[in-house]
């Protein structure tokens, strides 16, 4: 892991690292020492990591104690976007445009990156767990509409993962990943998500197998989360992880 930059505003520091081929940043309390818990944040579809939501969320939960990391999911942000991304890309913008349900398109984009997503989360959690302002805590998922698409495969292959946040996205091409997430989960739900079906979000929701599952449901569209909504998540995790 190499570091790249580092600033500390308001308390939190903020690294800039690439490991590998892998971009990313770190928060953490300014001047941490000793192992904390430790969020993972992943982004929305045609976003990066250090997206204006992804940073002020980051901030928010570093300033409470915890350490977080994002990552440019693969195709995203400084990553070179491959041939067969652009074509799936293409694809889904055509189909909607036809007025093709987005939900359902975006199954085959979330499928072309999950794997080597869900392989890359793992290196770069190995490689900030060596950190002495990190340590080996415990590890917490937070990823809306992309980021649960990609976040659930991860979840369910990654046993460092001890609660996530979910949501914005629909049970196409989801569910048997979902039925094999047990870990509590924080689900949110937009009511009028142009995007996603309501019925679709619920069955996502339903598919989990977690014993502790909290459906959060607000009303507006897919990027109209409360901001309120963060307070839920801070909370969420202070409970489950520390």
């Amino acid at each position: 892991m190499r570091f790249t930059s580092q600033t500390s505003s308001d308390g939190v520091t903020e690294q800039f690292f690439t490991l590998d081929e892998i971009p990313g940043v770190l928060w953490t309390p300014q001047d941490a020492r000793g192992p904390r818990p430790l969020i993972l944040l992943g982004h929305g579809g045609g976003q990066h990591k250090a997206a204006p939501g992804i940073v002020s969320r980051a901030r928010r939960y570093a300033a409470e104690g915890f350490a977080v990391v994002a990552i440019d999911a693969p195709c995203h942000g400084d990553r070179p976007r491959g041939e067969e991304f652009e074509r799936i890309l293409a694809e889904m913008r055509t189909g909607m445009a036809a007025g093709g349900n987005p939900g359902a398109l975006v199954v085959g984009l979330h499928g072309h990156l999950a794997g080597q997503t869900a392989a890359d989360w793992q290196a770069v959690l190995t490689a900030v767990q060596r950190l002495d302002q990190v340590g080996t805590g415990p590890v917490g998922y937070c990823g809306l509409s992309m980021g649960c698409g990609l976040g659930i495969p991860l979840i369910t292959a990654e046993p460092r993962i001890r609660a996530a946040v979910l949501g914005l996205l629909g049970a196409y091409g989801l569910a048997e990943d979902a039925a094999r997430v047990t870990v509590p989960v924080q689900f949110l739900v937009q009511w009028d998500d142009q995007m996603v079906p309501r019925d679709q979000s619920l069955a996502l929701f339903d598919a989990l197998s977690s014993a502790e599952k909290t459906l959060h449901a607000n009303p507006g569209k897919h990027g109209d989360v409360p901001s309120f909504e963060l307070d839920s998540s801070l909370n969420f995790f202070a409970r489950h992880l520390t």
